[in-house]
């Protein structure tokens, strides 16, 4: 591997020509991006476009079949990570890598005490990089007692302390309410003027345009073009990637109707000892042809009231009331078979097989039900109608494959996602609920997902919304609830109230507890 300084020319890095061919697959085709030294370069694409790829090729964990790579002006051959720090290039992930029951320190140490040791001088460069940073926290305390802000702050601290000035963010927002966004984005225009480069890597096109110097746009595996974010618009950047007109989003009707779907009376869940309960006194109403949104920061009880409302986890007090009847006892499939569609949060742990072919992820948890049953449920399963099945939801949901036959793996995240929301939407229910239901997922796989959502809240579906992204809430639900701490604690009206209204609501910061926020309607009952 060339060694290289920061003297090198005007470009911090510079990747010409590269292709990364996989089996039956181009991943990247004669891909070019150059990054100026001390600039935010985001980097915008579908999902499947080869960002990703391009990304772990420029961080040393894939190995381009062509192309140059040249770091501060030098062509540089990374044969793993490794060689990619030690020229100064870090990367952090969507999902933090980091170890909850050691310290901050020892997280930013693991793997790094042979070389810098793990004495006094290793630790007050850790206190003067937390500065750099803005985390305000003490080395010594345990990550799991940190927010999500502060995580990822000890991730980009970590990159920084191997001596990292080109840091690659894969979806640094994705999981921050809108003032930790603000607050990430005052630390990257301050490391910025110190010199740092980023690469940026996010869905959400208006914070793209709010941080970036300059946007570079991949489609289907090669660079279109760049961009200047001061006068590109968000919808105009969003056309680039998908390379074609987007739908108009259409007026905003009321379909809510007066027929209760589902009620949650006073569900409860009680906590390990010593730790508050997961969830307190839970009430929300949720009627057909509504869309109720859950606002809250992770870790507030989200995960643990959809898979209570779902029977994958037992309450301690409380009743779900689906259509007029109690299912409080009933089975997670007992449940579905009653009417509830359930799209994950995590769609590779509970929402697919990976490793098995698109059909087989049709039947899964459908399978006492036409069309892939037949005969009541203790009936056989109707493979040859399953695989039909499964080629009308690829039509119908845009579900980029080349047959039903490859395993759900093969799949790009909006793909996997765009099936498992197909299936549940395929299973007529009369509730949907629906957990970050566009996670990951590019804009034009957002913007389908969204419109089959809109589309079956118009027939009448009840649906139950959970998302970190409080544009999606907003522009999809007819009310909102916001979670604190297991507890719903405000409501919103999506027509008035703001991000930040919510963001504060969500974080307690206008003391939810004993007030609403502005815009307050019904929603929690």
């Amino acid at each position: 591997m060339a060694e290289s300084g920061e003297s090198g020319g005007e470009y911090a890095v510079e990747l010409v020509g590269i292709t990364k061919r996989f089996p039956g697959v181009v991943a990247n085709d004669d891909i070019n991006l150059r990054v100026r030294r001390g600039e935010v370069h985001a980097l915008c694409g579908e999902n499947g476009a080869g960002k990703s790829t391009l990304m772990k090729i420029l961080y040393g964990m894939q190995h381009p079949d062509e192309g140059v790579i040249r770091v501060n002006g030098a062509e540089v051959h990374f044969r793993s990570p490794a060689d990619a720090i030690k020229a100064g290039i870090g990367m952090v992930h969507q999902h933090f890598m980091l170890a909850d029951n050691f310290t901050v320190a020892e997280n930013v140490l693991l793997g790094a005490e042979a070389e810098h040791g793990i004495g006094a001088a290793a630790r007050a460069r850790i206190a003067e990089l937390a500065g750099v940073v803005g985390l305000r926290t003490e080395p010594g305390l345990l990550v799991e007692q940190l927010g999500v802000a502060d995580r990822q702050r000890v991730e980009i601290v970590k990159v920084l302390y191997r001596g990292a000035r080109t840091v690659i963010l894969d979806e640094p927002t994705a999981v921050l309410v809108p003032q930790e966004v603000d607050e990430l984005f005052d630390t990257l225009r301050g490391m910025r003027e110190e010199g740092y480069t980023f690469l940026f890597i996010s869905h959400k096109l208006d914070e793209v345009r709010a941080i970036a110097d300059t946007i570079t746009v991949i489609r289907r595996g090669t660079s279109v073009g760049t961009a200047d974010p001061r006068t590109i618009t968000s919808r105009e950047l969003a056309e680039m990637m998908v390379g074609s007109e987007l739908p108009d989003p259409g007026s905003r009707e009321s379909t809510v109707t007066d027929r209760e779907v589902l009620r949650v009376e006073g569900l409860s869940l009680a906590g390990e000892e010593g730790r508050r309960p997961p969830l307190s006194d839970v009430d929300l109403v949720v009627h057909a042809g509504e869309v109720l949104g859950i606002a809250g920061v992770e870790g507030n009880g989200q995960t643990e009231l959809v898979e209570t409302i779902m029977g994958m986890r037992h309450a301690s007090s409380g009743r779900v009331v689906l259509g007029g009847k109690d299912i409080s006892r009933a089975s997670t499939l007992e449940r579905r078979e009653a009417g509830i569609g359930y799209v994950p949060e995590d769609r590779t742990r509970h929402g697919l097989l990976a490793s098995q072919p698109l059909w087989a992820n049709r039947i899964l948890g459908y399978q006492t039900r036409p069309p892939v049953a037949r005969g009541g449920p203790f009936g056989l399963l109707d493979l040859p109608a399953a695989r039909r099945d499964t080629e009308r939801i690829v039509a119908e949901f845009d579900v980029r494959t080349p047959d039903v036959d490859v395993p759900a793996a093969a799949l790009s995240g909006g793909n996997q996602q765009k099936l498992v929301v197909g299936r549940e939407l395929s299973g007529s229910p009369v509730l949907l609920i629906a957990s970050h239901p566009t996670r990951g997922v590019d804009v034009g796989a957002q913007a389908g997902i969204w419109e089959e959502l809109r589309t079956a809240r118009a027939a009448g579906l009840a649906v139950l919304l959970i998302s970190a992204d409080l544009d999606e809430l907003i522009g999809l639900s007819d009310s909102i609830a916001v979670i604190l701490r297991g507890q719903l604690v405000a409501t919103a009206d999506p027509s008035t109230v703001k991000p930040e209204q919510l963001g504060a609501a969500m974080t307690g910061a206008d003391d939810a507890h004993a007030s609403e926020p502005a815009g307050a309607s019904g929603g929690a009952a």
